[in-house]
């Protein structure tokens, strides 16, 4: 029997926990040719939302739905690859007078493409290996324009464009986004600051050109109702005061939540009970499966850096980082000093920021941080 509690990943309706009114939302917005900013901090589940307003008969028949992670990219002729990829992997199931349509679009990569033994197209473009990312660019967004059906495009991590060499991908983007009529778009992001600045901001090309959802975590009764059933469906019990610890402890973020309930699920017998006693156990074991990984970073980390963030993670929730008071109480260097290490961190994912207020996103690595004693000598 598959644990429920997934932890890699969208697994399907049956696996997914309530956003009935958030799926209901997009799912209007995009019927009636909406682009929209889907913004939260990681690990809320947006990913998972996007894939689950996908899954359902109307999208799969009667639109062709792209998503795209460009996390990791780091130019344009990343993005323009990795987007590139992610059409033709979608369209591939689809036939091949489905795909044949894309190919004949991106005529430029067409030599690139190789065909497995099956027939089917291979995306075999390195990256880096585009040489013309903007004649590309614009054969993708010719495609989508002309294809057969509405083209709904998700990037995720959209906010990694701002930090691109080429300094007009926003505008250029954007160009797109407004004259390709066949296809609507979510921008999917988890630095918010970044992401609100992009959108919200009157000198900025996206201004007012999207419908910007926040996305809030799931509620503790959702979670609670979902958490129970699926133990119950499985011929176990868990007792609800175990959901509302763990949702407690993890500020309601979902992948802390899941992960925690997956290795409780696992270890809960067959006609047995989840209780409280069991929740540090858990967490211990997830915390030690990361900890050699958090030992890396945090040696690789300068030492600026380092100092700044263990500082934030002894407050928990830090504001005014850059004042007398914070710099003075944990002996850091200048309200300079702070700003460099603060936008280094922010930059690597290892700080979320919310109206001034900074805390770690990683909340086991807090753990592993107090466990290693690291906060409390800080705070002496």
């Amino acid at each position: 029997m598959r644990n429920p509690f997934v932890t890699n990943g969208y697994a399907g309706a049956d696996y997914f926990c309530d956003r009935v009114t958030e799926t209901a939302d997009l799912r209007t917005l995009l019927r009636n040719e909406n682009n929209i900013a889907l913004i939260s901090p990681r690990r809320i589940g947006k990913t998972e939302l996007i894939n689950h307003v996908f899954d359902c008969d109307e999208f799969r028949n009667d639109y062709h739905c792209f998503l795209i992670d460009i996390y990791a990219s780091k130019s344009l002729n990343d993005l323009v690859n990795l987007l590139g990829k992610a059409v033709l992997d979608a369209l591939k199931p689809k036939g091949k007078a489905v795909w044949e349509k894309f190919l004949s679009a991106v005529s430029s990569l067409r030599p690139e493409i190789s065909f497995d033994i099956n027939g089917q197209p291979v995306w075999s473009v390195g990256l880096g290996e585009i040489n013309n990312p903007a004649v590309t660019l614009d054969e993708i967004f010719t495609y989508l324009q002309d294809a057969d059906k509405p083209c709904i495009v998700a990037i995720d991590e959209f906010q990694q464009i701002t930090k691109y060499p080429e300094p007009t991908v926003e505008a250029t983007i954007r160009t797109y986004v407004q004259r390709t009529t066949n296809a609507h778009f979510i921008f999917s992001g988890s630095q918010r600051h970044v992401m609100n600045g992009m959108f919200t901001s009157p000198s900025r090309p996206f201004y007012q050109s999207v419908t910007v959802i926040n996305l809030q975590p799931l509620s503790l009764d959702k979670y609670t109702e979902f958490a129970v059933e699926k133990f119950r469906q499985n011929g176990k019990s868990l007792d609800p005061a175990v959901v509302k610890t763990i949702y407690n402890r993890f500020d309601g973020v979902t992948s802390y939540i899941h992960r925690v309930l997956n290795i409780l699920y696992s270890k809960t017998e067959e006609g047995g009970r989840c209780y409280a006693g069991m929740i540090e156990e858990a967490i211990d074991f997830l915390v030690r499966m990361s900890s050699d990984s958090y030992e890396s970073l945090l040696y690789q980390m300068p030492i600026k850096q380092r100092n700044l963030l263990l500082a934030i993670a002894s407050e928990g929730k830090a504001s005014s980082i850059t004042g007398g008071k914070f710099i003075k109480k944990y002996s850091l260097l200048s309200a300079s000093s702070v700003s460099a290490a603060l936008k280094g961190l922010l930059d690597k994912d290892f700080l979320t920021e919310d109206k001034g207020v900074y805390s770690l996103y990683d909340k086991f690595f807090v753990i592993w941080l107090e466990k290693k004693g690291l906060i409390q000598a800080i705070k002496k």
